[in-house]
């Protein structure tokens, strides 16, 4: 039997199915099966991969990236899934590099690759995803060089573009939130993971170069404004104890404050505003996380990885700020 299941959730993606595809036909390892799962595609995905002999699931209506990912997982019989996006192309020892990581300990739930910018593959596109205490989520090194982030390590989270996860640890922690429909659901069933004991890893020897919001069109727009800020919503009151909530309140009011700020500047605040009114008055109908004495030690670790979340990102848009005033020829001495 294979040993993971590559699952590839696809809404009208046919114009970046064949170099996906043909990028995992050139794998070192193919030890995997590939399943797309097409997500009521009205642009010609569902007569093409029938025309070309692919497996997949047809779900009749679009149910957004969740929905796509648990139908995947669901249908998988593997130990390990991988969930790629339609809008990648993989390294060739990508898969390879992907299994030995997650092998390397049974407490491992995710790993996530180097992510590269597609059109300059000088950049990092996503090196690990990070949550602050802010509640604000991240992309570790994007928009830096590739090669600041050739080191394995610990992340928050993996990002569900493109990374491997232990399967049966679904089962005992729940699947993606189909509350969430898109947007933040990798941090959210990361954030599940850590409560547990589980911890998710980076590896740089695994790459795959994205093109990014292929599925969106567009790196801010207002649905997916709106959707984000909404799940950030969820994302804090299903993970976080009463107690933790209460302690980490004001640094999550100074970082909606934030948000708003920026994207009322470009043009979005009113869908931000529109998507955290609803997060808070649908917030009762997410499933929250109960709270068990014996993980006790698992949410003060994830407590100070909040805190250390919130100093990097610090440190990272310094270091971007720095990058656009030397390239501006801007004195950049303190």
């Amino acid at each position: 039997m294979k040993k993971i299941t590559i699952i590839i959730p696809n809404y009208n993606g046919l114009k970046f199915l064949p170099l996906c595809l043909e990028a995992l036909s050139r794998q070192t390892s193919q030890d995997f099966t590939v399943l797309v799962v097409d997500n009521g595609s009205e642009d010609g995905s569902v007569k093409w991969l029938q025309e070309q002999g692919i497996p997949a699931l047809f779900l009749p209506e679009n149910t957004g990236f969740s929905g796509a990912a648990n139908a995947g997982i669901r249908a998988a019989r593997t130990p390990y899934v991988i969930l790629l996006n339609n809008d990648t192309e993989a390294d060739p020892a990508y898969v390879e590099n992907l299994l030995a990581a997650i092998e390397g300990s049974p407490r491992i739930f995710s790993v996530s690759p180097r992510m590269v910018q597609m059109y300059h593959r000088e950049l990092i596109d996503d090196a690990g995803d990070m949550y602050s205490v802010m509640g604000w989520a991240y992309q570790r090194g994007v928009g830096q060089e590739v090669e600041r982030y050739s080191r394995p390590c610990h992340i928050f989270s993996a990002c569900a573009g493109a990374a491997i996860y232990r399967r049966e640890v679904f089962g005992k922690i729940g699947y993606f939130d189909e509350m969430h429909f898109a947007y933040l659901e990798d941090i959210d069933v990361g954030y599940r993971a850590k409560i547990e004991g589980y911890y998710n890893r980076y590896c740089p020897e695994a790459v795959v170069y994205h093109v990014g919001s292929g599925t969106s069109g567009s790196k801010y727009n207002p649905f997916k404004v709106r959707l984000a800020a909404r799940n950030n919503v969820y994302l804090n009151h299903k993970n976080m104890p009463l107690p933790q909530l209460l302690v980490n309140s004001l640094p999550i009011l100074a970082g909606v404050a934030g948000k708003y700020v920026f994207f009322r500047k470009i043009g979005f605040g009113r869908e931000y505003l529109a998507g955290f009114w609803e997060g808070l008055v649908t917030a009762h109908k997410a499933k929250k996380v109960p709270y068990r004495k014996e993980n006790l030690g698992n949410y003060l670790a994830i407590q100070w990885e909040l805190m250390y979340g919130a100093a990097l990102y610090i440190c990272e848009f310094t270091r971007r700020q720095l990058k656009k005033r030397r390239e501006r020829g801007e004195n950049t001495e303190i």
